[in-house]
């Protein structure tokens, strides 16, 4: 068993990986369809599992055999979030999608007060929503507004919050479950992945080095390393100070862009990083 504080910095790493997503999944330069890229991305966060299990002369059988709950938070909760997001991004423009969708976060700083033995302290939720209004910020503000026509997208952009917040408040609630068995997970989500593909995708096998590069790089980092460390964050560390620490993930990812020359400075970044930075520093005086 970890220590509260470690477990909570090892969920942070977490969101550092989050916050690369978006200059990785440029280096594929939109060559892969959506579900194809998600099958091979968890099916190499399951090879990255794999490989620890054979290494440590450990059965992978043994990790397979879970409780039916923790199955359908699992893969339900990896699967459910991103199939989600790919059809509210055909349904909506991608700003308010993204706008939508990271409400997570908050979320998770909401339902965190639900749990056995938790609350909420003032701090948090100041913390917490000085942090929304960063995150606002540094994803547009709303830029177009909300038109009525994109309701069906918007919708499923509110249940990709929904979802991923309650998978990762809900994980406390399965903490005898070893991080190990997310490996699992990841094989079931890509298995459905494929599926999805296979049904209304065409397959690209054609495509750069520097593609395959961050096929590479998404499936070990954010999309595979990323879910176990977060597993541990949310089965032994401080919910609420993570929940508000997640809106760090898009300003970093910004910060890379703007590093790689692929984003411009403002004065909206300027004040985000502000708003979020101190959302987090309100928060962590609720611990």
């Amino acid at each position: 068993m970890l220590s509260r504080r470690q477990a909570t910095l090892i969920g942070s790493l977490s969101i550092v990986l989050w916050g690369c997503l978006a200059l990785l999944t440029r280096l594929t330069a939109g060559v892969f369809p959506p579900f194809q890229l998600l099958a091979m991305t968890f099916a190499l966060a399951f090879g990255l599992m794999l490989a620890k299990w054979l290494r440590a002369g450990q059965s992978p059988l043994g990790f397979l055999r879970q409780p039916p709950l923790a199955w359908a938070l699992g893969v339900g909760g990896l699967f459910g979030y991103h199939f989600c997001y790919f059809l509210a991004m055909r349904l909506a423009p991608a700003v308010q999608v993204s706008l939508l969708a990271y409400l997570w976060p908050l979320l998770i700083l909401l339902f965190s007060a639900m749990l056995p033995g938790h609350r909420l302290s003032r701090w948090h939720v100041l913390g917490g929503l000085l942090a929304l209004g960063g995150c606002w910020l540094l994803l547009g503000g709303g830029q177009g507004g909300f038109a009525s026509q994109y309701l069906p997208g918007y919708l499923m952009a509110l249940l990709c919050a929904l979802i991923w917040s309650l998978y990762s408040v809900a994980s406390r609630l399965v903490a005898q479950v070893p991080t190990d068995a997310v490996g699992w997970f990841c094989a079931g989500t890509a298995l459905l992945g494929g599926l999805c593909h296979l049904y209304g995708e065409t397959t690209v096998w054609s495509a750069p080095w520097s593609a395959w590069l961050g096929v590479l790089a998404l499936g070990l980092g954010p999309v595979g390393l990323a879910f176990f460390t977060w597993d541990i964050g949310m089965k032994q560390g401080n919910l609420p100070l993570l929940g508000v620490l997640s809106y760090a993930a898009p300003l970093i990812s910004t910060l890379l862009l703007l590093v790689c020359g692929l984003a411009q400075p403002s004065g909206a970044l300027a004040l985000a990083c502000v708003a979020i930075i101190g959302g987090a520093a309100l928060a962590a005086r609720g611990r």
